[in-house]
């Protein structure tokens, strides 16, 4: 498939849509930032939506437009946490069965919050999550709703780029964090609109550079086997949906490491004082790997995600 997995009219109508049920997160700035960068930051807070993530938008937007068979027979994802709650969070609003499968080595933090949301889970090993989701379709009849190969999930992903614009205004570069691409498309087609010019960055994590090699090469690449990263939220790799939508939208990748993304999210921890996990803060340490050119820009970063047991801390002392 080439060209964008959705519409920015789509956008719009899911941002009407999921409008009752989400935070509009508010926009933060620092100081420090600036002094440090030279240039004007504007972080959109997802880390403060409702389940804590940005994913209850496209949940809500994917759930809201099931028809009534499909809801009767509920909804299911795989998922490391943060889509599964939002998920499991969407599926309540309309007492929805919701089943979450999750990988053994999910946050119990993220566990916890799926449970808490009233859903189903299903635990296997990160390589075995898709094909358990199958069996269990196949067993029940559930509906898939995929964390980020989805038309629906990327509409209303996009909503979060859109408030941003509208808050803060004209943009130079917007920055977001990438693993699977729901979030990296719905911001790079609400750009594409309002801000046809804009610098696109996907912050990835180095330890997980199938985006980066994706772009590079021109076709979808595979993405890496057990990965190790502290950022647990972008283990996934790209769908064709999500790579068709980079590709139309020229976006580039930043790779970031471990030391950059946990230095990120301790700033945001300490000098902006609000928690931030570190797949969220993946997008500052992309800003930071590409100072040099930022100077004097309007930068608009979308924080991802504040779900996070804290095990990334460096010990005391």
């Amino acid at each position: 498939m080439a060209g964008p997995a959705a519409t920015f009219s789509e956008v719009r109508e899911a941002a009407t849509r999921i409008e009752p049920f989400v935070h509009r997160t508010p926009v933060a700035t620092s100081a420090t930032l600036r002094r440090e960068t030279g240039a004007e930051v504007f972080f959109k807070c997802e880390n403060l939506q409702k389940v804590g993530a940005f994913k209850a938008r496209g949940a809500l937007n994917a759930v809201l437009t099931l028809d009534d068979a499909a809801a009767q027979r509920g909804v299911i994802t795989h998922s490391s946490g943060n889509h599964g709650a939002a998920l499991a969070y969407a599926a309540s609003i309309g007492e929805i069965p919701c089943t979450v499968v999750m990988p053994d080595h999910a946050p119990q933090v993220k566990i916890d919050a799926v449970r808490g949301y009233g859903a189903t889970i299903e635990m296997c090993k990160h390589s075995e999550r898709e094909t358990a989701t199958a069996a269990l379709i196949e067993q029940t009849g559930a509906t898939l709703v995929h964390p980020y190969n989805d038309r629906a999930i990327i509409a209303g992903q996009g909503t979060a780029a859109l408030e941003l614009i509208e808050d803060a205004g004209d943009l130079d570069v917007i920055i977001t964090p990438v693993g699977g691409g729901g979030l990296m498309s719905g911001t790079a087609i609400t750009t594409r609109h309002l801000l046809p010019d804009a610098w696109i960055i996907g912050a990835e994590p180095r330890a997980v550079d199938d985006a980066y090699r994706s772009l590079a090469s021109g076709e979808l690449q595979p993405q890496v086997t057990n990965p190790t990263t502290v950022a647990d939220g972008l283990l996934t790799g790209l769908g064709d949906l999500t790579f068709s939508t980079l590709v139309w939208a020229g976006v580039e990748i930043a790779l970031v490491g471990e030391e950059a993304i946990i230095a990120a999210a301790l700033f945001h921890l300490h000098r902006m004082k609000i928690l931030v996990e570190p797949s969220g803060a993946t997008g500052l340490a992309a800003l930071r790997s590409v100072a040099d050119a930022m100077a004097g820009k309007r930068i608009g970063i979308i924080i991802s995600g504040g779900n996070t047991d804290l095990s990334w801390l460096p010990a005391p002392g």
